[in-house]
Order: C-alpha cells, then structure tokens, then sequence
C-alpha cells in the first residue's frame, strides 16, 4: 500500500491584520488576518521548514506545544528517500533548479534526485498526485510552498496567504505505516482566463469574477459527481470535505451544489491564514490529518484551471502519529506586523536603509565549496577532545591535530543565548539585525543573527533553535544561510 507515511504544515511566524489596509488607504481590507513571510523568506526557505520535522526519527502521538525535539532525536532518511519535489508558483530562481537548495539543506544524500514542478495554482495538487502515483519503491519528500502578493488594497492582497506544507511519501513498511492512502483522483481541465501573471510581474490579475465563478461551479460539480460514482462514494459516506481555490466566490457555491452536511466541511482558515495558493489545499489536508480517526473518509476538491478531486481513507496508524507543530497551534502563534511593514518587505514601498552599503553578490564557487556548512550547518567535531568547531576547520584548535574530525550537522541543535547585540547601522531590508551569540547544548559556540522577533523580547539565557533563511540578495542571487529563532 502506497500513501501519505508523514506531514507536516509551516506558517512564517507573521500575521497581517486585515482591517490595516484599510485604515492605511481607505480602502481594501476587511475582516481577519492572513499569514506573512517574513522579510528573509521566501518560497524555497518555507520549504525546507515544512520538510525538516519529517525527517525526526521520533514524533509525539499527541502534540500538546509548538516545541521541536531535542537535536538527538534527529535522523535523516540519507539514502532511503528517492526523490525531492518541489512546487510553487512563486520559485525563487528560473532556470536553476530550487530543490536542490532544499535537498542540501536536509543533509540528504547526493544520490537523490531534486525537482522543480512549478508554475502554475494547479501545480501543488498535482505534485501531490505524482508522488502518490508514482511507482518508486523509496519513499519520496513532496514540499509545496507559495508567498502571495498583490497590488496594494487588491483582493489577492488582503485574500492571499504564504505558508507550505511537506509529505513523505511512500510503501508501506514496518517503520514507515502508511497514515492516509489514496483511494482515486479525477480530474477535469479546461481552457479558460479567470486569473494570470506574467512572469516578470510579482502580481497577477483576475478577470470579473462573474465568469470565474460560472465556470468553476460547472466544472467542480461535475468533478466531484464523476468521482463519487467512479469511486462508488456518496457525499454522507464523506466524513471531512476540503474545497479550496482562489476564486472564493467559486469555492463557496460549489460547496453548497455538493451535498454534504455542514459537519462534513473541513474550515479552511482562510480567515485567518488566507488563501495559501498551490499550497492551500495540502496544509488543509495536513490540518484534516492532524484531527483524523482511522478509516475516515477524506475528500479534497480544488478549483484552479479545472478542478482536481481526490479521495483518502486513514488508517489505523494515523493516531499513532502527529506532527511537531500542529497547524492550528502555529495559528495561534502568529505575531501581528504593520502594514506599512508589510509593504516594505513586498518591496511595495522603498523605505531608507540604514547609511552602510549593500552587501555584494555570493560567491558561487565559494559557496560550493562551503556548502555542507553554508546549506547544512556541519561543524568539524575533533576525534580527539570532541571540541566542536564552527565553522568547520581542519585543524583543531586544542589538540591542534589535522584532518581529523567528523562532520555533524547542527541545524537542529538548540542552544542558549550567551550575549547579544542590536545593530541599527548594518544594512538590512528590515532593521535593526539582532546578533546573538549562541552556546549549543551539544557543543560549540557560535555569532548568529536571530529572526522572527523584535528586540525587547530578547534576552540572557534564552533558548534558540535554527531556521532555514535568506541573508540577502544581491545580483538576483540569494544567500541562504542559517539564524537563530527563540522557542516559545
């Protein structure tokens, strides 16, 4: 039996208050709030934030709090995992491929593929629907991440959301049981222009919505009749219904065309998290999971150039497993930003920086050649007096011995604030920049600059776990490294 083995759901650590944009144009808006990534993410850092708890050797059955396991309850799947697919339709590089940031880092072995499947809203699901049907033998990582943008006061502004969600994938096996499997999938296109960008833009536009919404509830309708007959289903054999898409006229009157009782209706918490584009209808179906008995019945319906239906059956082992940070506990988290914030990190708006100059391009032979440290986070551990380094070195710098050290990753170690510092003069998209240095619990010592707090919550002694980011882009080319988050 193939099937989803693990999943799990990331929201950035930001929440726009709707009624802002508003306030700030007179226009706009409305009531709620939508998820917001913060100024060094971007659709490849959210991904490998979504991917990295599944690769923890060890899940609590009941996850009471946001809190990530310790860094010795960390195993990766190097060698057992095929393949690494990567969806969005807002890539961070064309041409070069951005998996291939995700798979180094995961510490993943090189033998394992990276692919992009990228492009447009229905791209997500249909990712989803590859791994599912494929025929490797090796579980594959399915992450699926999406920022959205619109023009100020514009409805995919104010409606939009960023979040992403990741799935390993694969046989059952007596380590890896089978949480949810795929029962069918149908599917219906059409060619029609209800909404599109150009590639050269970061914000789309939508046709009248009279039009989208007339083709929408035809085309899922009919999808979602054609499957429950191919399928021998009936709407009250449903016990959770997701529908999703962009068109949110759309998406409610099919949902009352369907048949199924309010009870059935999985929320889709765009009020409160927005509409997360390809991504929003797998972080639903990882909030379905998250709630699911064994041998229920999940549909998920979602409108985008057509309509994609697919049906799930839990089993027995989906109590026995449940992921690190619960979707609505990560909802519950989210820390309120300005609008006029908001507007800077979009670029919407060109704030002054701080009077320092930009920082010049990466090095892309350097950063080859440092990738297990600048990707992975490996320090160099000494053979001898296990003294850690960071960054990796050759020489050891208390027994002096050369070339004798392991490599371990610390990207998902913990460690405690020993000092810090707030610089208002380096240059940075949203200053100031707290640095902190940081005591790992398993060794080393390291200056890194914290992220998705403010500067008064800060203190001595705090405890800080690593996140995948971006320190900057110059040239068009990002640099990713690694900082510091506070756990709460």
């Amino acid at each position: 039996m193939r099937g989803i083995i693990r999943y799990s759901s990331y929201l950035p650590h930001w929440k726009l208050p709707r009624e802002e944009i508003r306030t700030f144009f007179g226009t706009g808006g409305g009531s709620g709030t939508r998820s917001v990534a913060g100024h060094d993410e971007d659709t490849t850092t959210m991904a490998v934030e979504a991917l990295r708890p599944l690769l923890y050797k060890t899940q609590p059955s009941n996850s009471a709090t946001s809190q990530s396991p310790k860094s010795s309850d960390w195993h990766s799947y190097v060698g057992a995992v095929d393949d690494v697919y990567f969806s969005t339709t807002n890539p961070a590089y064309l041409d070069k491929t951005n998996a291939s940031a995700i798979h180094c880092a995961l510490s993943l072995d090189t033998h394992c593929g990276s692919y992009d499947l990228c492009g447009g809203l229905r791209s997500g699901i249909g990712t989803l629907k590859l791994a599912l049907t494929s025929t490797s033998h090796n579980p594959v990582l399915v992450a699926i991440s999406d920022i959205r943008n619109g023009l100020p006061t514009s409805s995919d502004e104010s409606l939009g959301g960023d979040g992403a969600c990741g799935f390993l994938i694969g046989e059952e096996s007596d380590n890896n049981p089978v949480l949810a499997e795929l029962l069918g999938s149908y599917s219906i296109s059409d060619e029609f222009l209800d909404r599109w960008r150009e590639p050269s833009s970061s914000t789309g536009k939508t046709w009248e919505e009279r039009f989208g919404e007339f083709r929408y509830l035809e085309i899922g309708t009919q999808a979602f009749d054609f499957a429950c007959k191919k399928f021998e289903l009936t709407p009250d054999k449903i016990d959770r219904l997701i529908t999703t898409g962009m068109h949110t006229r759309a998406v409610a009157a099919v949902v009352k065309k369907l048949g199924v009782g309010k009870e059935q209706i999985e929320n889709d918490r765009s009020t409160i998290v927005g509409q997360c584009g390809s991504a929003h209808p797998a972080i639903i179906l990882c909030a379905a999971l998250e709630k699911a008995k064994p041998f229920e019945t999940i549909a998920l319906l979602h409108l985008a150039d057509g309509a994609d239906v697919m049906f799930f059956r839990t089993t027995k082992a989906v109590e026995t497993y449940r992921p690190l940070k619960p979707l609505d506990i990560q909802i519950n988290s989210l820390e309120a930003i300005s609008y006029s914030k908001f507007l800077s990190w979009r670029s919407m708006v060109d704030l002054e920086p701080p009077k320092r100059p930009e920082p010049s391009r990466t090095s892309s032979s350097a950063a080859w050649r440092s990738r297990q440290w600048k990707y992975s986070l490996d320090a160099s551990v000494d053979r001898k007096t296990s003294s850690v380094h960071m960054p990796p070195s050759r020489i050891s710098y208390d027994s002096g011995s050369i070339d004798d050290m392991d490599l371990i990753s610390k990207s998902n170690s913990r460690g405690k604030i020993a000092t810090f510092t707030i610089d208002r003069l380096a240059y940075s998209p949203s200053p100031p920049i707290i640095f902190a240095i940081i005591d790992f619990e398993d060794g080393g010592r390291f200056p890194v600059e914290l992220t998705d707090c403010l500067p008064e919550q800060v203190g001595i002694g705090m405890e800080v776990e690593m996140t995948f980011r971006k320190l900057g882009t110059a040239d068009g080319i990002n640099n990713y490294f690694w900082k510091g988050r506070l756990v709460t």
